[in-house]
């Protein structure tokens, strides 16, 4: 008979997962004010509710998702379908610097796990997830909890916003300042000191500088080159 102590430890556990869910509970309203704005967008463009919601579960992408269908073409050509392309990409290029960030956490996942994860990673698990691992955390559950309630908050805000269009500003309540106003707390927490902001001052400065003289998305990636790049020498 194999005894309990020589059974393999579980990759995560329900109870990290359960503080993940409860920690990004606050998140949920600016998340739910977004999704929603995606239904009012789909909705204007002819969307009906099943591909809208669809849509917000198969691709989970916030921004890129409004904006490629708010500019949804009438009728779709190879140059229409490579601008969607390329507007996406450029918007979404963001996922390869926080899934990098997130290998120490999610390192102990098997591949089996941690790939199909990678789909559900957006900005607020990563960032609590970057603070939970400062804390001491180790258990991938965590980042899981919180991504799969961003997940779940993202598909079902998209119904009420395609049910009630314009009738409803989100924006009008302040629900837009949500989502920054989290970002910004989370930044509290991870500061360590003087030296290692200036890549956060860099990434700033050129995303700023781009948005200015490029216009578009590029400042996304670009910012956040620069600020990751500084910031890696500043650790070396």
């Amino acid at each position: 008979m194999t005894s309990r102590s020589s059974q393999p430890t579980p990759a995560w556990t329900f109870a990290a997962f359960r503080e993940g869910v409860v920690v990004t509970l606050p998140v949920m309203p600016g998340l739910f004010a977004f999704g929603m704005a995606f239904g009012t967008v789909a909705a204007r463009k002819g969307f009906t509710l099943l591909e809208a919601e669809l849509m917000s579960a198969a691709v989970f992408a916030g921004v890129a998702q409004i904006i490629v269908v708010d500019s949804w073409p009438q009728q779709f050509t190879a140059a229409t379908i490579f601008a969607a392309a390329v507007a996406t990409f450029v918007i979404c290029s963001r996922f390869l610097l926080i899934g990098a960030s997130m290998r120490p956490l999610l390192g102990r996942l098997p591949a089996s796990q941690v790939y199909p994860f990678l789909h559900f990673l957006v900005e607020p698990p990563w960032v609590l997830g970057l603070r939970y691992r400062r804390n001491g955390g180790d258990d991938p559950g965590f980042v899981i909890g919180s991504a799969a309630t961003c997940w779940v908050t993202w598909v079902i805000s998209a119904a009420p916003g395609y049910w009630l269009g314009s009738a409803v500003d989100p924006y009008r309540f302040g629900l837009d300042m949500v989502m920054p106003a989290f970002f910004t707390a989370m930044l509290v927490s991870l500061w360590q000191g003087s030296r290692r902001s200036i890549g956060w001052i860099v990434a700033a400065v050129v995303a700023v500088a781009a948005d200015m003289l490029l216009g578009g998305f590029w400042y996304v990636i670009l910012g956040a080159l620069a600020g990751s790049i500084v910031g890696g020498l500043i650790d070396d």
